[in-house]
């Protein structure tokens, strides 16, 4: 995202009473820890890496439209 990161949004989202409830689910190509435990810690509803293969793409895109 041009501008900030996704902690970033999750920060400002999270504090904002219209959005907060909203559950979000991070689709992301960042393998870093740090970056899954900030995530859990402002209330996302899942964490998922988001895979360079086309086929495995759109199964986890799939699975995220179950949840």
């Amino acid at each position: 995202m041009p501008g900030m990161d996704g902690i970033e949004f999750l920060q400002i989202a999270k504090k904002d009473d219209r959005l907060k409830r909203i559950p979000v689910v991070v689709l992301t190509t960042s393998k870093d820890d740090q970056d899954k435990v900030d995530s859990f810690n402002f209330g996302v509803a899942g964490y998922m890496i988001k895979p360079v293969d086309y086929r495995k793409f759109v199964e986890v895109v799939k699975t995220i439209d179950l949840y």
